[in-house]
């Protein structure tokens, strides 16, 4: 398959998150983490039903972690269209296509879910994707184009995160410091408020217009029904877990999505030197003792465009 890359790009928030703020640096913490999202691609792949001659869209490729691993499953027989917002992230898994020798089954194009206009109608067996309608803004019409470049009897096949519930629970938060201003922990909640209103919007109002936090697994299947799609099958998979254990200067130069800020930003930016240090007290030993605690919301989604 032809691709219609240019040379050299300049990196941008997507790929500086996937390639190095998700991690911090910490190589050993990115081979945890890899191992991690390779189980969430993984029933990507089997709700995907690959089979010999196919052609898979890889919305949001990133790093190229399904298309890839479609490739692996499915071999030679298999093409791929890769998309991505990011021109960096694009010619970043070119390069690794290109190290892999399958490059030419690969095409690679730039743009987003809301609007796959290089890819034509009804030449797609499957679309898959993982985590990225948490970052689009209008997903009504991305599942519109899933729709659209799917053959008849194309499958959709999708893992997405929630984080509405995170959200939500920092909304709580900031309740609860209002209404009990004597509560015993009242300057350490002040102080995790601020570190998670950061991360995620802080009001309810908030929360429902932010594309990463505005929907939930219903929603989800609402628009996946109203797209068109039949044999809808929505799994939602809430882990409480022991956190990655992770080295607490690579701790600090983790975000948790591309929008957020890392830790240490927020250190900087958001708190005191005296709030900074007594944040860093309390914190510091838990996660250097990976006794933090990880709540982890998935939803895994299938369905199919009708013959």
């Amino acid at each position: 398959m032809n691709n219609t890359l240019q040379p050299a790009v300049e990196s941008d928030q997507w790929s500086q998150w996937l390639l190095q703020r998700r991690h911090g640096g910490d190589s050993a913490y990115r081979q945890r983490v890899v191992s991690v999202v390779e189980r969430y691609r993984d029933r990507v792949l089997d709700g995907a039903n690959l089979q010999t001659g196919m052609t898979l869209v890889d919305v949001g490729t990133g790093d190229g972690l399904l298309a890839f691993g479609a490739i692996g499953r499915v071999g030679r027989s298999l093409q791929v269209i890769l998309t991505d917002v990011s021109d960096a992230l694009l010619h970043h898994t070119q390069q690794l296509a290109e190290e892999r020798g399958v490059a030419d089954q690969c095409r690679f194009l730039q743009g987003s879910a809301e609007k796959l206009e290089n890819i034509a109608n009804e030449c797609a067996d499957v679309v898959g994707l993982r985590a990225v309608l948490a970052y689009v803004e209008n997903k009504p019409a991305a599942f519109g184009e899933f729709f659209r470049v799917l053959k008849p009897g194309g499958r959709l096949s999708m893992a997405e995160p929630v984080y509405q519930d995170e959200a939500f629970e920092a909304c709580a938060l900031a309740n609860l410091i209002m209404t009990q201003p004597n509560h015993s922990d009242i300057v350490f909640l002040k102080l995790v408020h601020r570190y998670r209103s950061a991360q995620f919007p802080a009001t309810q109002a908030e929360v429902l217009r932010n594309p990463v936090t505005n929907y939930n697994e219903r929603d989800l299947f609402q628009m996946a029904r109203q797209a068109g799609f039949s044999n809808i099958a929505v799994e939602l998979h809430i882990q409480l877990k022991p956190a990655l254990r992770i080295a607490w200067e690579a701790y600090l130069d983790v975000a948790n999505h591309p929008a957020a800020p890392t830790l240490r930003e927020i250190l900087a930016t958001r708190f005191s030197l005296d709030e900074a240090k007594q944040f860093t007290q309390l914190v510091r030993p838990s996660v250097e003792a990976g006794q933090s605690e990880q709540k982890e919301l998935t939803v895994y989604l299938t369905a199919t465009k009708p013959a």
